[in-house]
């Protein structure tokens, strides 16, 4: 593991949330909502679907790692011929077969985490995965893996830092916890230089993002919902979550 590698599963493994307080935790934390992905029936015009779009070209095959509802691939409609989606949540996959579905598109879906599932989502033309190296510690495994997946380029959508590094102030506030900084875009770009990759790097501010209500964050925080009035007090005084994103785009 290179130093670049070596900084970026520090981080990372920082941004975990503590055995003691997990443990004390009246909900699990962790998941996501799908109603919060499904896919716009119109896509946003981002960097990022336009990278995928160039890619495809006149046609082309995708694999989608981290899905969701299909965002990062049903924004290439079009010229994509064929989706895999791939992701750890059973209802995230059924969301995907179902915007599949309506959208008409020839898909399949591979249960798992990446880069474990890669061998069983095979390869396809292009290679998307939208805001998924922010939960990887060991980053270099999960690149290599992306990279050997795509046979035309790979595009990777993240923010400009970690995701919950807006809720820092509170996890200090609420459990006297303090973290580390986040990783960020120049961390992710500095991993992928170690492996003999260079991307070409966007910056842009998103216009989509997800909510992030007192009920969310005081179940992130593992709080038991009765400290919810206190959560939404402290929102207050809260900067919202960052805007900013990059898109990342390699050739293998």
């Amino acid at each position: 593991m290179g130093s670049a590698a070596e900084r970026w599963a520090g981080l990372q493994s920082g941004r975990g949330i503590p055995p003691e307080i997990l443990a004390q935790a009246p909900r699990s934390p962790w998941g996501h909502d799908p109603a919060d992905f499904t896919a716009p029936d119109v896509p946003a015009d981002t960097p990022s679907r336009d990278a995928g779009l160039a890619l495809l070209g006149v046609s082309g095959t995708v694999i989608d790692v981290g899905c969701g509802g299909g965002d990062a691939a049903f924004a290439l409609v079009g010229p994509l011929t064929h989706a895999t989606g791939v992701d750890e949540q059973e209802d995230m996959l059924e969301l995907f077969e179902t915007g599949a579905d309506i959208r008409g598109l020839p898909a399949r879906t591979v249960a798992g985490t990446w880069p474990e599932a890669a061998g069983e989502a095979g390869e396809a033309d292009v290679v998307v995965s939208h805001h998924v190296l922010h939960n990887v510690v060991d980053l270099p495994p999960f690149l290599t893996a992306l990279t050997e997946a795509a046979n035309r380029g790979v595009v990777v959508e993240m923010l400009a830092e970690h995701p919950m590094a807006w809720l820092d102030p509170l996890w200090g506030r609420f459990h006297d916890l303090r973290r580390p900084e986040p990783a960020t875009v120049d961390d992710a770009v500095a991993v992928l230089r170690e492996l003999g990759l260079d991307p070409e790097v966007t910056t842009w501010d998103r216009e989509r993002r997800h909510p992030h209500d007192p009920v969310w964050v005081t179940r992130r925080l593992c709080l038991p919902a009765e400290r919810e009035p206190e959560v939404a007090e402290a929102l207050r005084d809260v900067p919202p979550r960052t805007a900013q994103a990059a898109t990342l785009v390699w050739n293998p």
